[in-house]
C-alpha cells in the first residue's frame, strides 16, 4: 500500500489555509435577502395574535411568514435514515412555542438592519402557560409539551405525547436481581450528565436559490445532504424532487448538522418570494436554539464476584429530548449498548429508559450520541466497584474487557468482537503512563495533590443494517479519474481518505484522483457523515466501485489489444498482455478511446451497507493535579491508545483522537447549559460557556494499536465518536483518587471539589 495507513496532507490544505472561498456565506448568491427568526420569550405558550403589518413596511422588507402561512404537516428534523425513528412533531412555525428560542415568524428583506428593525416591530401576544422543566416530573406530568393529536410516531418506540414520552423500552437478559444478591461485592449509584454546546467554528448557515427549472437549490453546511432534501421537502410539503442540496466546505459539526437547524427558513422564504436568500445564525442562536447533547441520569447497578469478575449490570437512563424529539430514542439507546459490551464476563443485564419532553432547547446528536453519557455511568461505577474491592480499576477492567473473538453482551450490532486490540492498548496506556509503577494518588507537600484516572470505551462503525455509503468512479480521457462521494467532509478529511483508498484500490498517484464532494442530482447516495459511518462504510463502496472500474478498464483494454479480457492485467498505468508484457496499452489511451466508439462505460456506481457494526476500542488515562484550598483541576497528561482497525491516515486519526479527547475533558471539567427558572439560557454565548482552550487540557499523546477489520475498508474501523467517551470516568476517577471526593455529577467544577474536600474534613 503506497497510500493507506499513511500520513498523507489533507486535500483541501492549501485552499483553507490561502483562505480560498469555499464555505456556504463565500458561495452564497451576492443578492440573498436576509432570513431571521423571531423568537419565543417564554418556555410555553400559545401565540394568541401576532401584528406584522408595521413590520412589513419597514424599508427593504420583503416578506413576514408566521404559523398561519405555512403547511400544516408535522416532521422531524432529525437527519436519519429510514425508518425514521424520530417522532414528527414541528411545523415551520407553530401556535405553540415550546422553549424560550422557539421560531414564531420569519422575516426576510435586503439588508440585516431592514430585518433586525422588522423584528423589533412584530407585536405579539402571548397565553403564557406554566412549564415543564424538571426530568424527574416530566413523565406522566398533567402540562403537555405535545399535546396535538397530529403528534406521530412511525416506529413503535412506546412514546405518548400525551404522557411526555419521546421512547421507553425494557431489555434483559438473564436474572439481574437474582445474580446481583449472589455477587460478593455490588454497588449502585446515579450518574448525570449535562447538556453540551458542539460549538462548531461555523455556526448554522444556508442559502437557497431557484434554479431555470423552477428547483429550489439549498446551499448549506449540513452532515447530512440527502436527509435534508428529503426534509426540506416534506417541511414545505413538495416533493423532494424539486429540491437540489449542495453541501460546500463544513466548518466542523460535531453532530450539531446532523439536525436540518437552520434549512427549513431560507428554503420557504425563497420557495414563497422566488428569491436567492440566506440564513446565517449568529453564536448567540447556536446557543439558544440548536441542538445540544441530551441531557441524561443514569443509575447503574454493578455486581462482581470475589476476583473481581463483573457477573451483573444494571442500566436505567432517563433522558431530556427537550422540546423536540429529534434523536431521542437513538441516543438513548446507545447508553446502554456501548457500555454493557465492555464487560465480556457478565452473565445478565438489563437496559431500560425513558425519553422525556421537557420545555427547553430540542437536544440532538453530538459525537459520541448517548455512549459518552452511558460509559461515563457504567465505567464510574466499574471503578468505584473496583476501589470497594480494593483492586486497581486497571486491573480490574484487564479481567472484563472485550478480546477479540469473545462476546459483547447488550451489543446487538455484532455477536462477538471480530477485531479487537483492547487488551494492547490497555498494556500500552500502562507502559506510556508507567502505571505500574506509580501510585494512584500522591500528596504534593504544597496543598496540591495528583491523582491518576483510567477508563476504556468502545463505539460502533455505522448503524448495522441501516445505513449506506454511495461511491462514483469513473476514468477521464486523459487517464484521470474523478471520485464523486455522498458522504460530508466537515473538517474530518474523509475526502482525503477516500482519495487514499481510491489510490491504492487503482493504484494510481493521488493527484489523479479528483474528488468531488456532495450534490444530491449527481452525488450517489449516502446516509451521511454520522454514527461512525464514513471511512467504514462509504469506504468499502468506494473499495467496491474501484475494484469494478478495474475489470472495465481491463475490458476495454483487452478489446484495444484484440484479446480475451481473460489474457490481460492492469497495474495501474497499462493494461498489458499476461503472456507478452510487452503488448500493452496506456491507461490514457484506454481513457481516450472511451469516448468514441465504444460501448463499455468506464464509470461505475456502489453502495454499501454493513450488516454489522464492529467497534473500535480504547483506552484513556490521565494525571491531574488538584489545588485542595480551591478546587481547582489541571490536567497534567493524558494518554489514549486506539484500536480503530487499520488507521487509514495516522495523521488524521491522530488529531481525531486529540480533538475528542479536549472535547470530552470540556464536558467533564466545564461544559454545562444552564437555564433560568424561566428557561431561558444563561451561558449564550464564550463569554459564559466556557469550552476548554490549549492551555486547559495539557499534555496528550496518542498512540494506536491496530487490528484488522476484515469488513471494513483495507481493515479499517472508524474513530470519530470513540474518542471522546474515556475523558469523563477517567477524569473523575483521577479526582477521586486525588481528592478522596466522588463526583457523579458532571462538570466536575473547582466548586464541588472544594466543597467536597470541606465535607470530608467536618466528618473526621
Amino acid at each position: 500500500m503506497k497510500y493507506v495507513n499513511q500520513p498523507v496532507q489533507k486535500t483541501d490544505a492549501m485552499a483553507l489555509v490561502t483562505g480560498k472561498p469555499v464555505y456556504t456565506d463565500d458561495l452564497a448568491p451576492k443578492d440573498s435577502l436576509i432570513v431571521k427568526v423571531l423568537r419565543s420569550p417564554h418556555a410555553n405558550a400559545w401565540v394568541d395574535t401576532i401584528k406584522t403589518d408595521t413590520a412589513k413596511k419597514v424599508p427593504g422588507i420583503v416578506c413576514v411568514f408566521t404559523y398561519e402561512d405555512v403547511p400544516q404537516k408535522r416532521f422531524t428534523l432529525a437527519g436519519q435514515t429510514a425508518p425514521e425513528m424520530s417522532p414528527d412533531d414541528r411545523l415551520i412555525l407553530d401556535r405553540h412555542v415550546r422553549f424560550v428560542g422557539d421560531a414564531v415568524a420569519i422575516v426576510a428583506g435586503e439588508t440585516e438592519a431592514a430585518v433586525d428593525l422588522a423584528l423589533k416591530r412584530i407585536k405579539v401576544k402571548y397565553q403564557v402557560e406554566t412549564p415543564v422543566f424538571d426530568i424527574h416530573t416530566a413523565k406522566d406530568n398533567p402540562i403537555l409539551v405535545h399535546p396535538e393529536e397530529d403528534w406521530k410516531l412511525k416506529i413503535p418506540l412506546g412514546g405518548d405525547n400525551k404522557r411526555n414520552l419521546c421512547a421507553t423500552a425494557r431489555e434483559e437478559h438473564g436474572d439481574v436481581d437474582k445474580v446481583l444478591s449472589e455477587c460478593a461485592y455490588t454497588v449502585e449509584h446515579t450518574y448525570h450528565t449535562r447538556a453540551n454546546q458542539q460549538a462548531m467554528m461555523e455556526t448554522f448557515r444556508t442559502a437557497c436559490y431557484m434554479d431555470h427549472f423552477g428547483r429550489l437549490i439549498v446551499l448549506s453546511s449540513t452532515q447530512i445532504p440527502f436527509h435534508i432534501r428529503r426534509i426540506v421537502g416534506r417541511a414545505l410539503d413538495i416533493p423532494a424532487s424539486k429540491v437540489r442540496v449542495i453541501k460546500p466546505r463544513i466548518g466542523g459539526g460535531f453532530g450539531a448538522k446532523q439536525t436540518s437547524v437552520s434549512e427549513i427558513y431560507p428554503a420557504f422564504v425563497t420557495w414563497k418570494t422566488g428569491r436567492p436568500s440566506k440564513m446565517i445564525y449568529s453564536r448567540y442562536e447556536s446557543m439558544i436554539c440548536s441542538t445540544p447533547r441530551h441531557e441524561m441520569e443514569i443509575t447503574v447497578r454493578a455486581g462482581a464476584d470475589e476476583n473481581g469478575i463483573i457477573r451483573a449490570l444494571d442500566v436505567y437512563t432517563l433522558s431530556n429530548t427537550g422540546a423536540y424529539g429529534e434523536h431521542s430514542s437513538t441516543t438513548v439507546g446507545l447508553s446502554g449498548h456501548k457500555s454493557i459490551g465492555l464487560y465480556r464476563h457478565t452473565e445478565a443485564y438489563r437496559f431500560c429508559f425513558d425519553v422525556v419532553y421537557t420545555n427547553v432547547q430540542a437536544a440532538g446528536a453530538y459525537r459520541g450520541y448517548g455512549a459518552t453519557q452511558g460509559i461515563f455511568a457504567v465505567e464510574s461505577a466499574v471503578n468505584e466497584l473496583a476501589h470497594k474491592m480494593g483492586m486497581d480499576p486497571a486491573r480490574m477492567k484487564e479481567l472484563n474487557m472485550p478480546v477479540e473473538g469473545g462476546p459483547l453482551p447488550g451489543y446487538p450490532d455484532v455477536p462477538y468482537a471480530q477485531s479487537c486490540a483492547m487488551d494492547r492498548c490497555m498494556a500500552r496506556a500502562k507502559e506510556m503512563m508507567n502505571w505500574d509503577s506509580r501510585s494512584l494518588s500522591q500528596d504534593m507537600g504544597n496543598g496540591k495533590v495528583r491523582g491518576l484516572g483510567v477508563a476504556m470505551a468502545m463505539q460502533g462503525s455505522s448503524i448495522a443494517g441501516v445505513d449506506v455509503g454511495g461511491a462514483d468512479i469513473k476514468l477521464n480521457e486523459d487517464g484521470s479519474y474523478t471520485l464523486a462521494l455522498g458522504c460530508t467532509d466537515m473538517g474530518t478529511g474523509c475526502d482525503t481518505v477516500m482519495a487514499q483508498i481510491a489510490a491504492d484500490c487503482l493504484e494510481t498517484p493521488m493527484e489523479n484522483i479528483v474528488v468531488f464532494s456532495v450534490d444530491t442530482d449527481i452525488s450517489p447516495y449516502d446516509s451521511g457523515s454520522y454514527a461512525s459511518a464514513t471511512t467504514y462504510t462509504t469506504g468499502m463502496a468506494v473499495v467496491k466501485a474501484c475494484q469494478e472500474l478495474r475489470k472495465k478498464i481491463c475490458e476495454l483494454g483487452a478489446e484495444m489489444l484484440q484479446t480475451e479480457q481473460e489474457n490481460v492485467d492492469f497495474d495501474g498505468s497499462y493494461v498489458f498482455c499476461i503472456e507478452d508484457e510487452n503488448k500493452k496499452v496506456s491507461l490514457e489511451e484506454i481513457g481516450l478511446k472511451s469516448t468514441f466508439f465504444n460501448n463499455i462505460e468506464l464509470q461505475v456506481v456502489k453502495q454499501h451497507s454493513s450488516p454489522l457494526s464492529p467497534p473500535p476500542f480504547m483506552v484513556g488515562m490521565v494525571e491531574v493535579e488538584v489545588d485542595k484550598e480551591t478546587g481547582n483541576i489541571d490536567v497534567l497528561d493524558y494518554v489514549a491508545v486506539v484500536d480503530c482497525g487499520t488507521p487509514i491516515n495516522p495523521n488524521l486519526a491522530r488529531v481525531q483522537t486529540e480533538g475528542g479527547i479536549a472535547q470530552g475533558i470540556g464536558m467533564a471539567l466545564f461544559e454545562d447549559v444552564q437555564y433560568t427558572d424561566k428557561g431561558k439560557i444563561r451561558n449564550n454565548s464564550f463569554m459564559q460557556y466556557k469550552i476548554p482552550s490549549r492551555m486547559d487540557i495539557g499534555k496528550i499523546r496518542v498512540d494506536f494499536e491496530s487490528s484488522y477489520e476484515e469488513s471494513g475498508p483495507f481493515g479499517a474501523k472508524s474513530i470519530g465518536e470513540l474518542v471522546i467517551d474515556t475523558p469523563c470516568p477517567a477524569l473523575a476517577e483521577a479526582i477521586y483518587n486525588a481528592t478522596g471526593v466522588r463526583v457523579r455529577e458532571l462538570p466536575i467544577t473547582p466548586e464541588k471539589i472544594a466543597m467536597g474536600i470541606l465535607e470530608k474534613e467536618m466528618e473526621k
